[in-house]
């Protein structure tokens, strides 16, 4: 069987589980929200139905498609330790950000106290 990051490597395949992150989709609707011919649909549904990555129930006429975020487990594991280093970074430029923000108020404070000309 085909490991979870060889799934999702396949851009359709992480399209889809994208739209199925925010809300369960027919195969109808990913059709039409992807531009995607249906048997293109339907393979790629099947491969991430068999790796355990979505899960189908039948409405009707339809069968409706919903994520099984416990078996992104392996992805969220690897991802950790970069996720780690991106927080870092980001919280590092947040903190720069509000430097240069606190600098740019008190200049402009400055300026209207008339200090600076």
């Amino acid at each position: 069987m085909e490991s979870s990051f060889s799934i999702i490597a396949e851009p359709n395949r992480r399209a889809i589980l994208t739209l199925l992150a925010s809300a369960e989709q027919s195969v109808g609707d990913i059709e039409r929200r992807l531009r995607m011919p249906q048997p293109s649909v339907s393979k790629h549904l099947r491969v991430l139905r068999e790796a355990g990555l979505v899960e189908a129930r039948v409405e009707a006429q339809r069968r409706v498609y919903v994520i099984r975020p416990d078996s992104l487990r392996e992805v969220d594991d690897w991802l950790a330790p970069f996720r780690r280093y991106w927080e870092t970074h980001v919280d590092a430029l947040e903190r720069h950000l509000d430097r240069m923000a606190r600098t740019k108020t008190e200049t402009k404070t400055e300026t209207k106290k008339g200090k600076i000309r």
